[in-house]
């Protein structure tokens, strides 16, 4: 059974940065492609970034420039690398991986999910 533990949030000023990290375990991280979502208070959750499995991406227009997703498959781990980051981007973080190999934007194709990490953008 696939498990998926995030890390690295916590409360950083408007423009720092935070890396989040999600260490899978339990399956074969490599062939499946990874996203990172998030959710705000009383909002829905919306898709941040995505990685397929041979490692193209993309990115929420909100987040384009200012977020990286990337994979290490040896370590199987994902990350979201976020800079500049605003009062908007507060909300708990969770990682969640695709039963399919390409880039998705269908939260019904994302079967495995973390328990998230909060971010809060504050000053």
């Amino acid at each position: 059974q696939l498990q998926l533990v995030e890390s690295g949030g916590g409360l950083v000023q408007p423009g720092g940065s935070l890396r989040l990290s999600c260490a899978a375990s339990g399956s074969i991280f490599s062939f499946n492609a990874m996203g990172w979502y998030r959710q705000a208070p009383g909002k829905q959750r919306e898709l941040v970034a995505a990685v397929a499995s041979g490692g193209t991406t993309n990115y929420a227009d909100s987040v384009k420039g200012r977020f990286t997703i990337s994979r290490d498959n040896a370590k199987s781990t994902l990350y979201l690398q976020m800079s500049s980051l605003k009062p908007e981007d507060t909300a708990t973080y969770y990682c969640a991986r695709a039963s399919v190999l390409y880039l998705t934007s269908r939260s019904d194709l994302y079967d495995h999910w973390g328990q998230g990490t909060q971010v809060t953008v504050s000053s």
